[in-house]
């Protein structure tokens, strides 16, 4: 994957680009999770058919993006999306997963004549949350080891990688996607390697998702453009339901024009990473 660096007022915006070269070849463009990178869509650019492009952004507060400055939070972040779909010159395919579900959700609803359609994967729909809950405690409980990972130091990179090795979600489909992913994450000299993704930006953008889900209901019943989820039966740790639970989907699906799927045999993670189910984003992905 090639790096790609987008003129931002604030600095450039970087992301990997990978496919064909060819500028008039369709594109995808794609954003990642809370505490993920761009590098989070490696095994599915290999999955897109021949032909096509992935340009994978590095949201502002992660990876090499982790320079550029706040606010953050999903109207910043759909901000930074159109603006890699105008570097683009054409309307691109905008897909998002996780929290960069949200993110695109809310770009394709504020400029729609940049993209030509929404793919949502595990992510988009409004997280409920119990009536008087503290957003950072909720945060905390959900995402677990993500951010206790952002707060620590490692003696090594590979000590580092192991973190990643040996979560609930990933050690029993560790690959060298993930291994590339977790590598691309590391910064820092040895005896002090940390992730590269900014705390600031997760407790930001995660209090976005939490204290302003009913805004993303009002994105999904204003979107106009074609458009699909693919969602996960297994959660952030593997287990069942998924971050996305049927009931859920389904509330959405009866009061949208949204279409979704089930990907069977993954979960929040490997839904990015598998064989099976990269195959099946990029036909949705790349359908005429």
């Amino acid at each position: 994957m090639d790096s790609v660096e987008i003129p931002t007022p604030d600095g450039p915006l970087h992301a990997l680009r990978s496919g064909s070269q060819d500028p008039a070849a369709p594109v995808v463009l794609a954003a990642h999770g809370i505490t993920a990178s761009a590098m989070a869509f490696a095994a599915l650019a290999r999955a897109l058919p021949a032909g096509w492009t992935l340009l994978a952004v590095d949201l502002r507060g992660r990876g090499r993006s982790n320079g550029l400055p706040g606010p953050f939070g999903m109207d910043r972040h759909a901000e930074d999306l159109a603006t890699a779909a105008r570097h683009l010159g054409r309307p691109v395919v905008l897909a998002g997963q996780s929290m960069g579900a949200y993110a695109a959700l809310r770009a394709a609803v504020r400029e729609p004549g940049l993209y030509r359609r929404l793919v949502l994967i595990d992510g988009g729909l409004p997280l409920p949350v119990p009536p008087g809950a503290d957003p950072a405690a909720v945060l905390e409980a959900t995402l677990g080891p993500a951010i206790t990972r952002l707060r620590m130091t490692f003696p090594t990179e590979d000590a580092y990688v192991d973190v990643f090795r040996n979560h609930p979600a990933l050690a029993a489909d560790w690959s060298a996607d993930l291994d590339a992913y977790a590598r691309y994450d590391a910064t820092g000299d040895p005896g002090s390697i940390r992730s590269r993704v900014s705390p600031a930006a997760v407790a930001e953008d995660g209090r976005d998702l939490l204290v302003n889900a009913g805004s993303f209901g009002d994105d999904l019943r204003a979107l106009r453009l074609p458009a699909a989820l693919l969602h996960a039966p297994r959660g952030m740790f593997g287990q069942e339901p998924g971050l996305l639970p049927q009931p859920v989907v389904d509330h959405w699906t009866a009061q949208t024009a949204l279409r979704a799927e089930l990907i069977p045999d993954c979960n929040h993670y490997t839904i990015l990473t598998t064989p099976r189910a990269t195959a099946r984003l990029a036909e949705v992905l790349t359908a005429s």
